[in-house]
């Protein structure tokens, strides 16, 4: 296995937890969130269906295709999916001046590309 074989499986892995969670917070919404996380609150219901629908499934995109080598070609549309939603994400936190976000953003989007570019071109996990 090569060195960036691992490298996009540890991103797939941590960025698929990553948003499988996040996406199950949209959903649950726990009272007591820390400040940071404070603008989900104001999200309608909604905004949070479609996001938490849309990191679950983009999450589980990141990792069971190319996991079980059925679909592989999936993951690199999770990614592209997910890179979306950043987008929408970046938009909503630029017009509330949380620049913080913008930067979580941001930096998830470039992951989210480089392992849509790893999956698809550089290398792409080959089906069953």
């Amino acid at each position: 296995m090569t060195m960036q074989n691992k490298i996009l499986w540890v991103l797939q892995w941590l960025f698929g937890a990553y948003f499988v969670a996040v996406g199950v917070m949209h959903l649950v919404l726990p009272e007591g969130l820390p400040e940071p996380l404070s603008w989900m609150y104001d999200l309608d219901d909604t905004q949070h269906m479609l996001s938490g629908v849309a990191e679950i499934l983009g999450g589980l995109g990141l990792i069971l295709p190319s996991l079980t080598r059925i679909a592989p070609w999936l993951t690199p549309l999770a990614a592209i999916g997910l890179m979306i939603v950043m987008i929408a994400a970046i938009f909503f936190h630029v017009g509330r001046d949380e620049i913080a976000n913008v930067g979580i953003n941001v930096f998830n989007l470039l992951v989210l590309g480089y392992i849509a570019w790893g999956r698809s071109r550089l290398v792409p996990i080959v089906a069953r």
